[in-house]
């Protein structure tokens, strides 16, 4: 089982993830923004962030460009899920260290599978 922490300022969004990710038999913790984002990975270290770009406070790009810029975290997988679909955005976040980037709306269980791999490649 793995600790995924999740930041989308969408609650229904939060719901979703939590029951497609608790049901693959993972644990999973919902935040509402970047800030909150930081706080809850300086608490317990996750083993996979996945960021939402548009929250408030910080948004996904800020947080992952802070995670991997930090010693202790660059080496935490992100996967950036978001409905910003500009290539600027995808290559973006993928140059800066994002490891997948899915946009919304996504298939659930095409999005189980990229966190498997993301997750599996962090073990190996």
């Amino acid at each position: 089982m793995s600790y995924i922490l999740f930041a989308d300022d969408d609650p229904l969004m939060g719901v979703l993830v939590h029951h497609k990710l608790k049901k693959a038999g993972h644990e999973i913790e919902h935040v509402l923004d970047g800030e909150a984002a930081l706080a809850a990975i300086a608490a317990n270290q996750p083993d996979l962030v996945i960021l939402d770009a548009m929250m408030p406070v910080l948004s996904g790009p800020e947080v992952l460009n802070r995670l991997k810029q930090d010693e202790a975290t660059r080496r935490i997988p992100v996967i950036m899920l978001t409905a910003r679909k500009a290539e600027a955005d995808v290559m973006g976040a993928l140059q800066n260290g994002a490891d997948d980037y899915i946009t919304k709306p996504f298939l659930p269980d095409e999005f189980t599978l990229r966190i498997s791999r993301v997750l599996e490649a962090r073990a190996h």
